[in-house]
C-alpha cells in the first residue's frame, strides 16, 4: 500500500485534523515506515506458532464471596451525621 496525498486527506478528514505541510510530510514519512515494518513481520514463517491470546498464563485466583460480620441497621445509623432512624441523610447532589 502506498500512502498518498489522497489517502492523508481521508485520515486527516476523518479524524477531524487539520495539518500543514510539515506535519502531512511527517505524517506520510511515519505511517509509510509502519507499513514496512508490519511488511516485514509478514515475512516471518509463524507455522506452528499458537496466537497469543493472554501475555502470562495465571488465573484469576478468587476469595469465596462469603457474607461476613453484619451491622444491624441501628448499629450502621450510629455514626451517621443524619439520619432518619431507617436511612442516611445526605446532601442532594443533583438538581
Amino acid at each position: 500500500m502506498q500512502i498518498d496525498t489522497a489517502l492523508i486527506s481521508r485520515l486527516e478528514k476523518l479524524a477531524r485534523l487539520q495539518l500543514d505541510d510539515s506535519e502531512r510530510t511527517q505524517l506520510t514519512g511515519d505511517l509509510q515506515r509502519i507499513l514496512d515494518m508490519v511488511d516485514k513481520l509478514r515475512e516471518l514463517d509463524t507455522t506452528g506458532v499458537a496466537p497469543l491470546i493472554y501475555l502470562n498464563d495465571t488465573e484469576n485466583v478468587l476469595r469465596e464471596d462469603v457474607a461476613g460480620q453484619q451491622l444491624s441497621p441501628m448499629e450502621a445509623l450510629q455514626n451517621a451525621p443524619k439520619h432518619d432512624g431507617q436511612f442516611f441523610r445526605v446532601p442532594k447532589v443533583i438538581e
